[in-house]
């Protein structure tokens, strides 16, 4: 009895998530050391914060990972929401109550117009989400000029930078939302065939899985996530700016895998993305505070992703 608790205990604290927060904590301690104040309260709020962003998009992306597929417009996705937000709220005249929902539902269809591309007409995810980028860049460079769109909307600024009871709204927003895919994930009909696709296709087609369905609902919500990373990123920068989401793309991805979600589909789950923005937040905020230039940043960062897969791999392939 005791040996089955001790190796449930092992599973556990062996889990991608929990390895992933751990790592966390013991990086806040090392850096606590070295750096006075990096483990206050205030700055843990603040990374938090910053993970909100990250881990709200890698949401949507890690749905979609799950299928089997990949979504590389969600970078382009959130500067379009961050430049066209402003000018909806201009053309509506409201506060943002009815201007954001509106733009998120943009931003869902044209997610499902991915995922209706590559369901119906089979073209690669890859292929298809890269073009949607591509027309979504051409779209913002006519609407904006090239030039930054100032924000105009309270409701923006207030999801953006408000606290309640001394927790940020955009937590809490990422919160509602983890709470959300994960019930989807785990509770729904949706969910169990968005890891049978994940899982092996073919099987899925013999067991009446309706494909269409999941693809377009899947991309809806990447499409979804991201718009709701570009209302917030608008409203802590103040502005949407050509670019401003182009660094989400590879974080979000980055997230998901590190979290231990397979590239390939069908396995893990958004609770390892989770932990993965976080860790990898930290990291970055880490990285920033020992004052490395931006291309050492750059390649830092991307050493220790990579250090990190390689991992995640060695251990799957023990397990």
């Amino acid at each position: 009895m005791r040996l089955l608790a001790d190796r449930r205990a092992y599973r556990f604290l062996t889990t991608p998530t929990v390895v992933i927060l751990l790592s966390c904590v013991i990086i806040w301690g090392v850096a606590q050391l070295a750096f006075p104040g990096f483990a206050s309260f205030g700055h843990i709020r603040y990374m938090l914060e910053l993970s909100a962003i990250l881990g709200i998009v890698a949401g949507g992306q890690t749905v979609v990972v799950l299928t089997g597929g990949i979504d590389l417009s969600v970078g382009a996705m959130i500067t379009f929401a961050a430049i066209l937000g402003p000018s909806i709220t201009l053309l509506v005249g409201d506060s943002g109550i009815v201007s954001v929902p509106l733009l998120l539902l943009i931003t869902a269809a044209i997610g499902g117009v991915n995922g209706l591309a590559v369901s119906a007409l089979r073209i690669h995810p890859m292929i298809m989400t890269l073009a949607m980028a591509t027309i979504l860049t051409g779209v913002m460079l006519l609407a904006s000029g090239g030039t930054a769109v100032a924000v105009h909307s309270p409701v923006v600024v207030w999801l953006a930078n408000a606290h309640f009871a001394g927790v940020s709204i955009s937590i809490l927003v990422w919160l509602l939302v983890a709470v959300l895919l994960i019930l989807l994930l785990r509770r729904t009909v949706l969910g169990v065939w968005i890891y049978a696709i994940g899982t092996s296709q073919r099987a899925s087609e013999l067991s009446a899985v309706n494909e269409r369905l999941v693809h377009v609902a899947a991309y809806s919500i990447s499409g979804f996530t991201a718009g709701l990373t570009g209302v917030l990123l608008s409203g802590v920068t103040m502005q949407g700016s050509i670019g401003i989401g182009d660094p989400y793309l590879l974080m979000s991805i980055a997230a998901v895998v590190v979290g231990g979600t397979s590239i390939l589909g069908g396995q893990g789950g958004y609770g390892g993305t989770i932990a993965g923005s976080i860790l990898l937040t930290t990291l970055t905020s880490l990285i920033t505070v020992i004052n490395l230039s931006a291309g050492g940043r750059s390649m830092l960062l991307g050493l220790l992703v990579l250090g990190l897969l390689g991992l995640y791999a060695r251990e799957s392939r023990r397990a």
